[in-house]
């Protein structure tokens, strides 16, 4: 896969500029010089960030509403909490589990000395469950007062770049679904991915009764 994307690159650099990813990576004078490796870790965070997120956010999100029926009904009968909903959904599935970095300097938080070169790991669900900043932050509410105030996407300059696209494609997926099907039934638990970094499903069995 690693010889294909490079070949595919250097092709897309010959060429003129075009409307898709690798294009614009290939002739952006931000990355058109990238390391190879360097670039295919972008590519690689985009696929993921763009993917994998989004997908298991559906996924979660239907599976969240199963294991609380309450909110399931209380979302058909007012549709418009579909506002509310997503970022519920983002925030209690927390796709990504974990994220590295390394420390540019010498600092202190929350009375931790951190070292310039250390390696720290921000927990996403942890952050997403943190009572005194989330009230009753175990719990999946679709109405709550301040939705968003989650850290699925990050924060500061290491917010996600796509969190508008992915808000709007469960908004449009929950818009559609809800007139089509009302219900869907899970028929068991989501078999879940093998992966310290994705908060993902492999699979979940459901059934759309028929009206």
């Amino acid at each position: 896969m690693t010889e294909a994307l490079g070949k595919l690159f250097n092709e897309r650099a010959q060429q003129p500029p075009k409307f898709d990813l690798l294009s614009m990576l290939a002739h952006s004078e931000a990355t058109r010089n990238m390391p190879f490796r360097e670039f295919m870790g972008t590519l690689s965070l985009l696929i993921v960030g763009g993917n994998d997120t989004t997908r298991n956010s559906m996924t979660g999100g239907l599976y969240a509403l199963s294991q609380h029926p309450h909110e399931y009904q209380k979302l058909r009968d007012n549709p418009a909490l579909v506002t509310s909903l997503v970022p519920e959904i983002i925030r209690y599935v927390a796709p990504v589990i974990h994220m590295r970095r390394t420390a540019t300097e010498d600092t202190e938080l929350g009375g931790q000395y951190i070292r310039a070169g250390d390696k720290v790991v921000m927990w996403y669900v942890s952050g997403n469950r943190d009572p005194d900043a989330i009230e009753d932050a175990d719990n999946f509410i679709i109405d709550r007062p301040r939705p968003r105030q989650h850290l699925s996407f990050g924060f500061g300059i290491h917010r996600c770049v796509g969190n508008r696209l992915a808000e709007l494609q469960l908004r449009i997926l929950w818009e559609e679904l809800l007139p089509r099907h009302p219900v869907i039934e899970v028929l068991a638990p989501p078999r879940r991915t093998y992966s310290n970094f994705i908060h993902g499903m492999r699979s979940m069995p459901v059934r759309i009764p028929m009206h």
